[in-house]
Order: C-alpha cells, then sequence, then structure tokens
C-alpha cells in the first residue's frame, strides 16, 4: 500500500480548511506505513483509526461553521453527507476493526473507504463551498434531463476522476467493452419507488484513475483498488442526485458489484431509464439507471461493512461469474463444436486467429485458453510465445488443440510447456472432464 501525495487538487483556497485537509492526508498516509510497526502494530492501529476519528469529527464541526459564517445556501445537504459519514460509516468500519482485533483485511478495508471518502469529499462537496459548483436542474422537461445528466457526469469526472469524458452512446445496452467493474446502487423513495443505478469502469481506466490518486502505477486491480473506487463511486452517485432536486428524497438502501453477466441479465430484465457510454481517451465509463419497480427480490450479494473485503475478494477472484474460455482455431467447425459443448458452464469466446486472440486477450483476460497448436500465419507455438512474453497475461493456462496424438508430434507440442494438451478425436465427454479438472485446480 502505497501513500497518497497532497497536491494542488485539493486545495480550496481557504486556508483553515486546507490545513485540515492536509492533516487529514497526512493520518491516513500514516496509516499506510504501518507495517513498519510489527512489534506493536494493532496498538498503533487503533490509536491512529481514534486519532483520525476524532480529526474528522473537527474538521466536520470547523467546515459547518465556516459554512454558516459565509450563509452557504446548501449548509443542510452538505452537513447531511457529514452526518452519514460520521455517524454510520466510521462506526460501522469500527465494528469491524474491534471484531476481528484490527487485522489486516479490516484495515484495509477502513483505509480503501477513508481514501475514496475524502478524495470524493475535497473533489465534490468541498469544491462547492467556494463556488466550484455543478449546475442544478430545476424546471426542466424529460427530454432535457438526459442532457443536463451528461453534462453533470462529464464535470463531475473531470473534478473528480481528472478525466475529459465524452458520451459517445446514449443507448449503451451492456455490450461488452472489455474487463469492466461495474458498482450498482438502489435507492428508495418515501412511495416505494426503487431506482437502480449501475456505474461502470473499465479496468486500465479504472488503475489510471487510482495510481493518478495515489501517485504510483498500480498494475492489478486489488481489495484496496475497489474500495477506493467504490466509496468514490457513492459520492459521483450521491453529487449527480443533488444536481437533481427532486431525487433528493431517495435514500441508498444497499449496494454490491455486478459481474457483467449480472449486468447483461440487468437489461434483459428491464429497459433503463437512461444509459451512457462515455470515452475518455484512456478507457469508458458507463452510467445507467433502471427502474427498479420491477426487480424481486433482494440485492445481489449486497456488500456492508461486515462481508465487504469477503465480497470484494469473491468478485476478484472470479467466483461471482462463470469462469470464460477463449477458443482459439481457424476451423469454424471446431470453435462451434467446443462452445456447444461448454456454453452451458462456461462464458466462451472465440478467435479464429493467434492475432485475433491476443486482441481479444489484452480486453477480456480468460481462465483458460484453448489454443489450436496448427494455424496458418502465426501458429500455437507463436501465440504462446508472445502471451509468456506478457507478464500480465503470462500466468493464464493454455491447453493446446491438436489432431496429431502421435509420440512425435505430443512430444513437439509438449516441448513448449503448455498447461496441457487435448486431442480433437477425443470423446466429448473427456474434453469436457479435462476443462473442468483445470478450471478446478485455478481455484
Amino acid at each position: 500500500m502505497k501513500t497518497i501525495p497532497w497536491n494542488k487538487r485539493y486545495e480550496l483556497g481557504v486556508e483553515s480548511i486546507d490545513r485540515q485537509h492536509k492533516q487529514l492526508f497526512a493520518t491516513i498516509n500514516k496509516l499506510l506505513t504501518l507495517g513498519d510497526e510489527e512489534g506493536k502494530k494493532e496498538w498503533v492501529c487503533r490509536e491512529g483509526v481514534k486519532y483520525m476519528k476524532n480529526h474528522v469529527v473537527e474538521h466536520f464541526q470547523h467546515e459547518e461553521d465556516y459554512m454558516r459564517s459565509i450563509n452557504y445556501p446548501d449548509f443542510e445537504i452538505h452537513k447531511r453527507l457529514h452526518d452519514n459519514f460520521q455517524n454510520k460509516t466510521l462506526p460501522s468500519l469500527e465494528e469491524e476493526l474491534e471484531d476481528t482485533n484490527y487485522s489486516e483485511d479490516a484495515m484495509r478495508h477502513f483505509l480503501g473507504v477513508s481514501i475514496g471518502w475524502l478524495v470524493a469529499h475535497t473533489q465534490t462537496e468541498d469544491l462547492a463551498i467556494v463556488g466550484r459548483k455543478i449546475s442544478q436542474w430545476t424546471n426542466i422537461s424529460s427530454e432535457q434531463e438526459l442532457d443536463a445528466l451528461e453534462q453533470t457526469l462529464v464535470q463531475l469526472g473531470k473534478d473528480v476522476l481528472q478525466l475529459k469524458a465524452k458520451v459517445i452512446n446514449r443507448q449503451y445496452g451492456g455490450e461488452d467493452i472489455g474487463k469492466t467493474f461495474c458498482y450498482r446502487f438502489v435507492y428508495h423513495g418515501n412511495n416505494k419507488e426503487r431506482w437502480e443505478i449501475i456505474w461502470g469502469i473499465e479496468e486500465g481506466l479504472l488503475l489510471k484513475v487510482v495510481s493518478d490518486l495515489m501517485g504510483t502505477q498500480y498494475l492489478k486491480v486489488d481489495d484496496m483498488v475497489i474500495n477506493i473506487t467504490r466509496y468514490i463511486a457513492r459520492q459521483l452517485i450521491e453529487k449527480t442526485r443533488e444536481c437533481f432536486p427532486h431525487l433528493d428524497e431517495f435514500e441508498l438502501e444497499g449496494e454490491s458489484l455486478l459481474t457483467h453477466d449480472q449486468l447483461a441479465a440487468t437489461f434483459d430484465r428491464v429497459t433503463p431509464f437512461c444509459s451512457l457510454l462515455f470515452d475518455t481517451g484512456a478507457g469508458y465509463f458507463t452510467f445507467s439507471v433502471f427502474s427498479a419497480s420491477a426487480e424481486k427480490g433482494k440485492i445481489v450479494s449486497p456488500i456492508n461493512a461486515q462481508n465487504a473485503m469477503g465480497q470484494i475478494r469473491k468478485y476478484l477472484q472470479g467466483e461471482m461469474r462463470k469462469k470464460q474460455i477463449l477458443i482459439v482455431d481457424d476451423s469454424d467447425f471446431m470453435r462451434s463444436n467446443l462452445i456447444r459443448l461448454l456454453g452451458e458452464d462456461y462464458d466462451v469466446l472465440e478467435s479464429n486467429s493467434s492475432i485475433a486472440a491476443i486482441k481479444s486477450i489484452t480486453r477480456n483476460r480468460p481462465d483458460l485458453i484453448l489454443l489450436d497448436y496448427e494455424m496458418p500465419v502465426c501458429d500455437g507455438r507463436q501465440a504462446l510465445e508472445m502471451i509468456r512474453s506478457d507478464e500480465d497475461i503470462a500466468d493464464i493456462p493454455v491447453v493446446f488443440l491438436t489432431g496429431r496424438g502421435d509420440a512425435e508430434s505430443v512430444k513437439k507440442v509438449m516441448s513448449l510447456k503448455p498447461r496441457g494438451y487435448l486431442l480433437k478425436t477425443m470423446p466429448e465427454e473427456d474434453i469436457k472432464k479435462y476443462v473442468d479438472g483445470i478450471l478446478n485446480k485455478k481455484n
């Protein structure tokens, strides 16, 4: 875990508030470096968390006094967010810390949420205090609402994520845009209305946002990245709701992480009220709003303070989705047979050449690659060499598909050290059993 550098993007220009923000950053950074205090780690963590909580309370009081002194018009909205973090979020995180004796998982959860909150807090609500606020949309027609929402999200993307975004699709339907992390939030109103908001962000863009924030280079999405972004997403949506006063009565009911299969199922279940796809030049993010009145039952795999780390671990390890297999073969007949055989239990992708396969792998990292050994232009041997040369995908298990079962051919195939090989002439039940065994071992 790295520290968060303070830079000018967090400065408001109000000396006393900026000074307190710097102190909060310094406190989080101290907690991030506690690995050096092994001998008294629990005590240091306990005291550090207590100090941070006290400083947050003090900061909120000071900030509210300042807002009163300038007759800030949105004082009640801002104070409500303070109260929510102080009286709900922090106590639930503290309870988890106490119950686990300040375990590493609980500390990572606490820090991830705290970092996400602090960044979003300074870049949304606090910017509004000094006049840098996004327009509130009142008395506009339903036709104008989509334009207003688009403008609001573009501005928030610039302020909070430091991204220049533009809408490239106003009718995004859950199509595959590469490996995407989806955050789902459900809100309910006074009249039992329920709205479901799903914010998705492409993996490469997610890593860029958190890397820029942390002043380091993240190469892999982990629980810290998820928790930071999860809370930033919550704040982005809260800020978006503030811009549309008629939505202010709605309260957050619950949240969860969605796999792409679950996202696609949501679009199959109900037509979105609106669904936008944004391009930032560094990757894509999406924003979709559904009426959840048609939703029956509870939120899928809801996240709370007690189960957050377990749910995130399951999400990252792929336990909430079907395992993904990439079939690479220049034979349409072979690909279609394998898709029919494996498609019920696995999410199956296909490529008809090694070059197309490499492009597919960089967008959607599969759990297993079934690779034809004999293909024109770029054969299986060359494709495997390219996969093994890239450290980000080198550990993906690769199984060769071959039509030759003589000893010399098998020896030639296995000398390249794939995970294994399958004869195309094997009985289908044996192929299925072999694939199941490979993916079960990976678990």
